[in-house]
């Protein structure tokens, strides 16, 4: 617990701006990965809010919109930003995705918060070219701005041979028993800059 007591001067507020992934869709409240990680934080003895902006449908683009108020409202000590995978389903531009991408992490790290990227994968059926270069996007936005990430998101569910039993019937969003092992793969990410 030393270490909740070191940042003790400020106290930890995690803005997760995400989409339906993050947002609970589909879920029994509470459920999500993001409501496991308060959980967790409170569990572990770490004081902390997190704040959970995401919506369903969000685009980078919207996410941008919506950033500055929100940093300005809660002056988060971190932000998650797991979005993109909306964008890829309406087949915007990757330049567009990766530049609003680009301006929420500086607006983040400007406000003096620290940021964990959160990555995502598309189905094959994009093209190689069009997955290889989304899937690239994150780490090189992460690298380029020395955040900490996530490289996939659905790492241990979507991978799985039986993955098909772990997704609700639109075969895109995890049933509740993911949402642990999504928490994981973000908490891995997140602790070290708690």
């Amino acid at each position: 617990m030393s270490g909740a007591r070191a940042t003790a001067g400020k106290r930890t507020t995690i803005l997760v701006m995400g989409d339906s992934l993050s947002a609970e869709y589909g879920l029994p409240r509470g459920t999500g990965w993001v409501a496991l990680l308060q959980a967790r934080m409170k569990d572990l003895g770490v004081q902390g809010d997190v704040i959970n902006a995401s919506l369903s449908g969000e685009t980078t683009s919207g996410g941008l919109t919506r950033l500055a108020p929100l940093l300005k409202q809660h002056q988060p000590t971190h932000v998650v930003i797991e979005l993109g995978a909306n964008d890829a389903l309406r087949g915007l531009p990757l330049k567009s995705s990766q530049a609003n991408l680009q301006a929420m992490i500086e607006a983040s790290q400007k406000m003096g918060a620290k940021v964990l990227l959160v990555g995502m994968m598309v189905p094959p059926n994009y093209g190689k070219r069009y997955a290889d270069d989304f899937q690239r996007m994150f780490p090189s936005l992460a690298q380029a701005h020395h955040t900490a990430l996530v490289p996939f998101l659905l790492k241990g569910i979507a991978d799985r041979p039986d993955a098909r039993d772990w997704f609700q019937a639109d075969g895109i969003h995890p049933l509740p028993k993911g949402h642990p092992i999504m928490l994981d793969q973000v908490w891995a990410a997140l602790k070290p800059q708690l």
